[in-house]
């Protein structure tokens, strides 16, 4: 077993008592400091930080603070950093002495830099998994792409020194290909977070037991609604169940810990169990007696559904985590730091704490769990994503420049395009004058991996200041992939006429130039010497 001992050498100087009773993370410090002056003198930039850092607290950006494991973490942090604080909406109202509230949309590049100003390290807890406009039309896995890769631009621009991040632990020797959604998507953010040469430290995570969240509560809600439950192969699959508490230490520790740049680090608790095992130690808790019975038949596709109706939970969420249970989470020991994978706390006390401390919230207010950040249903806005695979050799910048030229070709007895000057495009219907929508490329927010361009007018479109509607080309850091993506469009049109009509014709469109670019690229590969292969693969390689 690889096993490093780590702890942030930057919280000794920012905390005389920062155990507070945690004997775990003395312990810990306690360790890495003997065996880091055993090993060898801190480099001169490492001294100069602590030098720094003596002088003032370290600035954290933390994003999702409002959400499940982030205002949790932020009552920790909060201890020995200051920090900046991302959400949706603006909560300056509960700015104080050391955390600092920004509203911030990561889906725009220019709001995700302004975030970032100021902060020495990062913590990444984002997920898309639930629609974030009034109408979505995009993958999960498509919308979280965009937002680590504006991160990740953002983070370099301020130089960030780290950027800690939360994922799911990959199961070994299952190829990329064969990953649910859900885990494939994990695996892509983390590599796009450390696109950019920043140090990143990951921590990947199992089922994290506490109240609110996602994957404990579905398994709660199954047990509380039902006294009889047929138990599909997956819920023999084990994995490695985690306290929240014992997440929180992992994240805290991991800050500040140069050893632990750029490592994936597994965490889990004492308990290894099956789904099964951890449903019944759940009824136990619960005091209720439950009858489970097995029945291998049942498939993914059809439990994914049978959860969603139980728990009532939204599909978006429930079916992605539901696809995951099929691969063993279990921490490897290749991935193992002590003092940081090694969670303390026992399934059955997690899972007591977790439901003692969802009732007393519910009690509190049943209407404030989930509603902080939540899209604001007043807002008729779209956002619409795609991925398409690029022809080698080229970029975001050619892929923006080539789609408003291919537009005008697409269905040439229906629909116009025209080029005014270097950056203006209008989209016309045949024989009608005024436009349907006019397009501004935005040369200072765009480079040759990112073309935007600004919805700044056309009877489709209504132009607010409140809402930056633009179209956007985003190639993924290392790859021939592009995401194509209309963010903050608000529709002229009444919303049931738009969302059957104009909607379902973008979808076609952006369909066929997927198609399009598909065939381009086999054309190339046929005019290649020696190539005898036009088959094209739009997924990422690897």
């Amino acid at each position: 077993m690889n096993e490093t001992s780590s702890n942030s050498p930057l919280q000794h100087t920012t905390s005389e008592n920062h155990a507070s009773g945690n004997d775990t993370a003395t312990s810990v410090t306690d360790s890495t400091m003997t065996a880091s002056t055993q090993e060898q003198a801190p480099a001169a930039d490492e001294t100069s930080q602590r030098s720094e850092f003596t002088t003032r607290r370290p600035r954290i950006v933390l994003t999702g603070a409002t959400g499940y494991i982030g205002k949790n973490l932020l009552q920790q942090l909060v201890r020995d950093y200051d920090i900046i604080a991302l959400s949706r909406h603006d909560r300056s109202e509960h700015n104080n002495e050391h955390v600092e509230w920004r509203a911030c949309d990561l889906f725009s590049m220019s709001a995700a830099d302004k975030a970032l100003e100021g902060a020495d390290y990062a913590i990444y807890l984002v997920h898309s998994m639930m629609p974030t406009a009034k109408l979505t039309q995009a993958k999960f896995e498509d919308m979280d792409i965009i937002l680590a890769d504006h991160f990740a631009r953002a983070a370099c621009k301020h130089g960030i020194k780290q950027i800690v991040y939360l994922s799911g632990i990959i199961p070994q020797d299952v190829p990329r290909e064969k990953l649910s959604r859900h885990l494939r998507s994990r695996l892509e953010v983390e590599e796009v977070l450390g696109s950019c040469g920043i140090p990143v430290t990951t921590i990947r995570a199992g089922l994290i037991v506490g109240p609110q969240g996602s994957s404990f509560p579905i398994l709660a809600r199954l047990v509380q609604r039902l006294p009889v439950m047929t138990l599909p192969e997956w819920t023999r699959t084990l994995t490695h169940p985690i306290a929240l508490s014992d997440v929180l230490h992992a994240l805290q520790h991991s800050i500040g810990s140069p050893q632990l740049y750029g490592r994936a680090i597994d965490v889990g608790g004492p308990d290894i169990m099956t789904y099964k095992q951890m449903m019944e130690k759940t009824a136990e808790v619960m005091g209720k007696r439950r009858v489970f019975i097995d029945l291998p038949l049942l498939t993914i596709h059809l439990s994914r559904l049978w959860v969603t109706l139980v728990t009532r939970m939204p599909r978006e969420m429930v079916y992605p985590l539901v696809e995951s249970l099929a691969h063993p989470m279990v921490a490897h020991e290749d991935r193992i730091v002590k003092g940081i994978s090694d969670g303390k706390i026992p399934f059955e006390e997690a899972a007591r704490t977790a439901l003692e401390q969802e009732s007393q919230q519910n009690s509190q207010s049943s209407s404030n769990t989930r509603a902080s950040d939540s899209t604001d249903p007043k807002v008729s806005d779209v956002r619409s994503i795609q991925r398409v695979l690029l022809p080698d050799g080229k970029n975001a910048r050619w892929a923006g420049d080539y789609y408003m030229e291919w537009l005008g070709r697409f269905m040439p007895a229906l629909v116009r395009t025209q080029r005014i000057g270097e950056d203006r495009y209008q989209v016309f219907l045949r024989f009608i004058e005024k436009p349907l929508l006019e397009l501004t490329f935005s040369p200072e927010r765009s480079d040759d991996e990112s073309a935007v361009y600004h919805i700044t007018g056309g009877v489709f479109a209504r132009i607010k200041e409140t809402h930056e509607g633009r179209l956007e080309f985003q190639q993924i850091p290392g790859t021939q992939e592009c995401v194509i993506a209309i963010h903050d469009y608000m529709p002229s049109l009444p919303w049931f006429l738009y969302k059957y009509t104009q909607a379902k014709v973008h979808l076609i469109v952006m369909h066929a130039f997927r198609r399009h670019l598909l065939r381009l690229i086999a054309r190339d590969r046929r005019n290649q010497p020696g190539s005898s292969s036009s088959t094209v693969s739009p997924h990422r390689p690897g």
